[in-house]
């Protein structure tokens, strides 16, 4: 049988779990480098671009630094959209088992 009450648990416990995602996302670094390390960039969590390094070699040869600098930017977003996956995954496993809004023991 279906229980509004146990829905509306999930949905609040479900919000504070985002909001603690959220806050946790804001505080991680992810970084990804090119050419060996003479590019580096880094975002937070949300995705802001919070740092780029570029070696001095790399100053006059701006093709180089052009295609460097694009893979790792690209390697960064891969990194965020994997770590927000695994996220979002992991959020979701939390409540997996965990509520049956329609009564009785899960997976039955």
């Amino acid at each position: 049988m279906f229980d509004p009450n146990q829905l509306g648990a999930m949905f609040g416990s479900m919000q504070d779990s985002l909001k603690e995602l959220e806050e946790k996302n804001k505080q991680t670094i992810l970084t990804a480098k090119s050419g060996g390390g003479l590019v580096k960039a880094s975002c937070n969590g949300k995705g802001e671009i919070i740092d780029i390094n570029i070696d001095d070699s790399l100053l006059e040869d701006k093709e180089s630094l052009q295609i460097l600098l694009i893979s790792a930017l690209n390697e960064l977003h891969k990194n965020l959209e994997d770590t927000r996956q695994s996220s979002a995954l992991n959020l979701l496993n939390g409540f997996g088992g965990g509520f049956n809004i329609f009564g009785g023991k899960p997976n039955d």
